[in-house]
C-alpha cells in the first residue's frame, strides 16, 4: 500500500478506537527538534566543545570531568534544555490533538518530560527509564527521588567558566553521597513510589482495554530497548482480537509477517506524518 493509503487507514483506525496506548521512543523527541548534535548542540555548549571537542551532547554526558563543579555545569545545561524547555516543533501537541477524546495511556522510554509539557495528563504517563527532572542518591541508600528544577535553574544562571558554585552541588540528604540523575543507566536506578504507581496504572490500563478496539500507536521506537515497547506492542496486537498496531518510524517501520493484516506502517518523518494524520490536506504537503 502507498503511504497515503496507510495514512487514511491509520486515521480511520484511530477514529474507530475505544482506547489508544501510545508507545514513544527517542525518535519522537528527535522529530520534535530535541536533537543532541549539530546547531542546537553548538548553541548551548560552544565553550565545552572548544575545550573538550565533544562531538555531541551524549559524548559530553560520559566525560569524566575533573571536578563536580564542572560536571554539574555541563549537566545542568543538558537537563535544562532537554527537560525544562519545550521542544522546538509542536510534535507532542499534534500527538495530543490526534488522540483527544480517546481513552489513552502513554508508555515511553524518553526522559525529557515533553508529554507533560504538551498537556498530557500526568496520571496517564509511565516514564519507564526515569526523568531528567529528578535527583536520586548515587549509592543509592534509599528509594526516594527529588525534584531538581530549582537547583538546575540556579546552576544554569550562576555558573561561570564552566563551573557551578560549590554550594549548589547536590548531596543525598540521608547519607551525604553525591546525587545523580534518576536515569536507568545501571542497577543503581531508583524505582521510586511515583514510578511504582505509574507502573500499576499502566498494568490496569492494559487489563481494562485488552478486549476493546484498541490501537497501539508506536512512535520513534527502535531497537535499543525493544523489549519495553516494540516487542510487547507486537505481542499485544497479535493477542488482541480487535487490536491494531500503528507504527511510525523514520527507518524501522516494518512488522513481522504474522501481524501484517493487523498493522499499519508509516515510514518517514514523524512530524510530517502526524500533520497528515490530523489534516487530509497535509498528506502531500
Amino acid at each position: 500500500m502507498t503511504q497515503q493509503t496507510n495514512v487514511h487507514a491509520a486515521r480511520q483506525a484511530l477514529a474507530d478506537a475505544d482506547a489508544v496506548l501510545i508507545g514513544a521512543g527517542a525518535g519522537l523527541s528527535t522529530a520534535a527538534g530535541l536533537t543532541y548534535t549539530g546547531r542546537r548542540f553548538e548553541q548551548y555548549f560552544a565553550d565545552f566543545i572548544a575545550r573538550y571537542h565533544f562531538p555531541d551532547m551524549y559524548a559530553g554526558g560520559f566525560y569524566p570531568f575533573p571536578t563536580p563543579e564542572e560536571y554539574w555545569a555541563y549537566w545542568s545545561r543538558y537537563i535544562f534544555i532537554n527537560r525544562y524547555q519545550k521542544a522546538p516543533k509542536p510534535v507532542y501537541e499534534r500527538l495530543r490533538s490526534l488522540v483527544q477524546g480517546k481513552d489513552i495511556f502513554v508508555l515511553t522510554t524518553n526522559v525529557d518530560h515533553q508529554f507533560q509539557l504538551a498537556g498530557f495528563d500526568k496520571q496517564r504517563l509511565f516514564y519507564t527509564q526515569g526523568d531528567y527532572g529528578l535527583f536520586q542518591c548515587s549509592v543509592p541508600c534509599h528509594a526516594n527521588t527529588y525534584d531538581n528544577e530549582s537547583t538546575i535553574r540556579a546552576m544554569v544562571v550562576q555558573q561561570t567558566n564552566m563551573r557551578v558554585p560549590t554550594e549548589l552541588i547536590p548531596r543525598c540528604p540521608v547519607c551525604g553521597a553525591p546525587m545523580t540523575m534518576n536515569l536507568r543507566a545501571d542497577s543503581t536506578f531508583v524505582e521510586d513510589a511515583g514510578w511504582q504507581a505509574a507502573y500499576q496504572r499502566y498494568v490496569c490500563f492494559l487489563q481494562r482495554t485488552a478486549k476493546t478496539r484498541i490501537v497501539y500507536l508506536e512512535l520513534g521506537v527502535g531497537f535499543n530497548t525493544p523489549g519495553i515497547i516494540r516487542y510487547p506492542f507486537e505481542q499485544f496486537t497479535f493477542q488482541g482480537k480487535h487490536a491494531t498496531l500503528i507504527r511510525l518510524n523514520q527507518h524501522e517501520a516494518a512488522v513481522p509477517a504474522a501481524l501484517a493484516q493487523k498493522s499499519i506502517c508509516l515510514r518517514g518523518d514523524i512530524h510530517r506524518t502526524l500533520r497528515a494524520l490530523l489534516s487530509p490536506e497535509e498528506e502531500t504537503a
